[in-house]
Formats: structure tokens, C-alpha cells, sequence
């Protein structure tokens, strides 16, 4: 079945990431011609009904070229300089590239800071909408200018997956430097193959993701498989793709195999946007580990995390943070808005809810749930 066969009434929405090392040539400047390309296939896949944004790279480096500078520098100064000149060429680029298809672009700079706050989170996501309304493709960056390392996505696959969940996207589609997701590293190790299709991120998936690949970039293969955890649990199925393969974007939309599909979980009731933000919209400040009653407990009875299943801390944080919630491996089954603060939860530890309500320091820990059910996401 082709793409142009599945045009639909309702508009399906489609995020579209790209990679800075796909963006651009080996001399890390913008490749027109791939752009070209590019946008003749989200022409195409816009002419079957989808309504594409697309998440990009490359802003630092188009900036380096621009200012000739051949190394790319360690300074945060000079990498916002670099991300200020190079925005504005990116943006021509993409502009260029698209109007000769009749396309209007427009151009989306977040931070996680816009993110981590619900009520900008909301703005933006009306922001968007709108512009899909209008006809146009949204190109979303990180606003590398102003960002720092505490408010930085600091990959933009967590972008992506930000903005999918924001628009309550169809289908992502990560357009890389590499096939897809590999059961070892195909650099590496001769014989590895591909995984075509990832129907649950387990300890294994994890542990074949290796690290970030890549130099042009700052995410790897870990990044984009925590973009697909949540993105699985949103109910968002997700694409890795080599983008210099032809038709790549085109394809994945008519649902034929380009690289590595990540299957979409039935969306359960209980995962709503308020859920999927703690997910995505801020980073998290610490965690705790839990013992296998507790971890049984989320998982399979979607229960509240309570003090008394935590056997220890891991780092510092404050109540109302965020904090990943880990098994007794330090494999990440969930994440939520945790209650109390560390210092708090550790003198939990190891006590039992009698000898908790005993304490009159402690028993608000023994009365309320450590993270509410409401206030979690458990990705398992």
C-alpha cells in the first residue's frame, strides 16, 4: 500500500528528528541537497494527510562554519555564539528547501525550562497545534543561545519525544546516522544485527543501546531508547531510521520496515498529559531504588510508591521533584513527583509503617504515599 493510499480525512501528526551528523556533510555544513530531498518527501507525506513538525540539529555546527571555525569549541559562550549565527542559517535553509514545494516553515525554540513548567508546557503545545491548523511545518530546536547545562534537553531525541507527546503525534521517526538498533555494536562486533521491531524496553534493550555514536551530535542510541520508553507507554510508535535512506520518512508513514519500529502499548487510562510531562518535562533530581514488592506493586497493580518499599537514595532532591524510581539492578521502571525530600525518605528506609506511625518525625511518611499514582509513570 502506498503512502498517497492512506490519505484519511483526520490529519495524523508526525514528528520528524533529525540527527546533526544526518543534516549535514562530513565538514559538519548544511547538506542542501539532503534538505532538498527531505522536503520532498514530507511534501509527500503531507500530501497523503499527515501533519508533519520536524525536530532538528545542527545549529551549532552551521554556526561554526559560518564563523570558521574549524574545532568545535568547549566554552559555553562560544557554543551559544556559534548556536546564534547558526539558527539563522538553519532556519534560511529549511525555508528555502521547503517553499519550493509551497510550504511555509516557522521556527519553535524551546528549553527545558519551557518544558519543566506545566503552564508554558500547555502554551506550547496550543502554539503548535495552531500552526499545524495553518498548514504550516513547525522546525523545533533547542534554544541552544540561552541554554545552560541545568536547563538544557541536552539531546534533542528527548526534544522529540517531548514534542510527539505535546501534539499527541501518530508515529516519530528518528532519522540517524545508523540503520537502527543493533542487538550489539555494529562497529564493534562483526555479525551484529539489526532489531526490527522492540515491543517492550527491558534490561536487554537497554543494554545493547551502547553509548552516544556520533561526535557531531550529543545523543546516541541510550537517548533514543529512553525517547521510545516513553513514547511506547504514550502510545506513540517510534522509527529509527538511516536518513540517507532514500525515502526513509515516506515509508515509515506508509508503514513499511525502514530500520527499527518501536510498537506502540495500548494507551491504559491512567497515562494522561499531566503524566506524560512528569515523563518528559523535567530532568530528574535523584531516585530511589525499591525492593521487588514494591516494584511488583507499580507494575503490575499500578499502585502508589509507598516509603516503606524503599530501600535506599540515590542523590539529593526536594519534595515536589522529580525523581526515577529504580529496581534492586538500578534498572528505571518508573518516574514521578516525589513528596517528600531525600534526607526525609532515608530515615524511612528499612523501617516498617508501625515503626514509622510510632515516630512522630516520621509518621507523615507512613500517611501519604512516597509518589502518587497520579504523579507516576511506570514504563515496564
Amino acid at each position: 500500500m502506498t503512502c498517497e493510499a492512506e490519505n484519511m480525512a483526520s490529519p495524523r501528526r508526525l514528528v520528524i528528528k533529525i540527527g546533526s551528523s544526518t543534516l549535514t556533510t562530513s565538514e559538519s555544513s548544511i547538506d542542501y541537497a539532503y534538505l532538498d530531498a527531505l522536503a520532498d518527501q514530507i511534501a509527500r507525506v503531507r500530501a497523503a494527510g499527515w501533519q508533519p513538525v520536524i525536530v532538528t540539529s545542527a545549529a551549532i555546527a552551521c554556526g561554526l562554519e559560518a564563523l570558521g571555525i574549524a574545532k568545535r569549541p568547549s566554552d559555553m559562550p562560544s557554543l551559544q555564539a556559534a548556536a546564534s549565527v547558526g539558527q539563522s542559517a538553519l532556519s534560511a535553509a529549511y525555508a528555502r528547501a521547503f517553499a519550493a514545494h509551497g510550504i511555509i516553515t516557522s521556527v519553535v525554540l524551546l528549553t527545558r525550562r519551557d518544558t519543566a513548567d506545566r503552564t508554558a508546557y500547555l502554551h506550547a503545545r496550543d502554539t503548535l497545534s495552531r500552526l499545524l491548523e495553518l498548514g504550516v511545518v513547525p522546525v523545533v530546536n533547542e534554544n541552544d543561545t540561552v541554554s545552560v547545562e541545568q536547563i538544557r534537553f541536552g539531546d534533542n531525541d528527548t526534544l522529540a519525544a517531548l514534542v510527539a507527546c505535546l501534539i499527541d503525534a501518530d508515529l516519530m521517526v528518528i532519522l540517524s546516522d545508523i540503520d537502527g538498533l543493533y542487538d550489539a555494536n555494529p562497529a564493534k562486533v562483526a555479525g551484529a544485527r539489526l532489531i526490527e521491531k522492540v515491543e517492550r524496553i527491558d534490561r536487554r534493550i537497554m543494554g545493547v543501546a551502547g553509548d552516544a555514536g556520533s561526535v557531531v551530535g550529543s545523543g546516541g542510541m541510550v537517548t533514543k531508547i529512553k525517547a521510545a520508553r516513553v513514547l511506547m507507554v504514550a502510545g506513540i510508535p517510534m522509527v529509527i531510521a538511516h536518513g540517507r535512506r532514500p525515502d526513509a520518512v515516506v515509508d515509515a508513514a506508509a508503514g513499511r520496515s525502514v530500520g527499527t519500529l518501536f510498537v506502540a502499548n495500548e494507551r491504559p487510562h491512567e497515562i494522561t498529559p499531566k503524566k506524560l510531562w512528569l515523563a518528559l518535562g523535567d530532568a530528574a533530581r535523584g531516585a530511589v531504588i525499591v525492593d521487588e514488592g514494591a516494584h511488583r506493586a507499580l507494575v503490575e497493580r499500578g499502585s502508589s510508591l509507598l516509603c516503606v518499599g524503599v530501600t535506599r537514595v540515590d542523590g539529593r532532591f526536594d519534595a515536589e521533584d522529580i525523581i526515577d524510581i529504580k529496581d534492586e539492578t538500578g534498572h528505571i521502571v518508573a518516574r514521578g513527583k516525589v513528596a517528600f525530600a531525600s534526607d526525609e525518605v532515608e530515615l524511612a528506609c528499612g523501617r516498617t509503617r508501625e515503626a514509622l506511625l510510632g515516630n512522630r518525625l516520621l509518621a507523615p511518611l507512613a500517611e501519604r504515599p512516597l509518589v502518587h499514582r497520579d504523579e507516576l509513570v511506570v514504563f515496564e
